[in-house]
């Protein structure tokens, strides 16, 4: 999964907004998650499958029940993203500290 990917998921605020739920409260069923969604309950149904295929939220099946639960572990590519830039601003603002400190010399 490309971050992009990820980014596209959850530019969606729905979408964040039923990730967010899931990461807060755990696994919650269709009907759960559409009775604080204020959408529809196809369209919970379309986010999901939209969370599941960039691989943020899994499923289990409890007969005709079936839960979802947020997957942290999707959010690699932006955890991976980001500390590549970390690294770039955190060298930036080594070398900003070396300069002021030889101005102030």
């Amino acid at each position: 999964m490309e971050p992009e990917d990820v980014f596209r998921t959850l530019a969606d605020g729905t979408r964040r907004g039923l990730f967010e739920r899931l990461a807060r409260e755990g696994e919650l069923s269709v009907s759960a998650l559409t009775a604080g969604a204020g959408v529809s309950q196809p369209a919970v149904s379309q986010h999901l499958k939209a969370l599941r295929l960039a691989n943020l939220v899994g499923e289990t099946r409890h007969g005709r029940t079936v839960l979802y639960r947020a997957n942290p572990e999707g959010l690699r590519p932006l955890v991976d993203w980001m500390a590549l830039y970390g690294r770039f601003w955190a060298a930036r603002f080594d070398a900003l500290e070396d300069l002021l400190n030889r101005m102030d010399q």
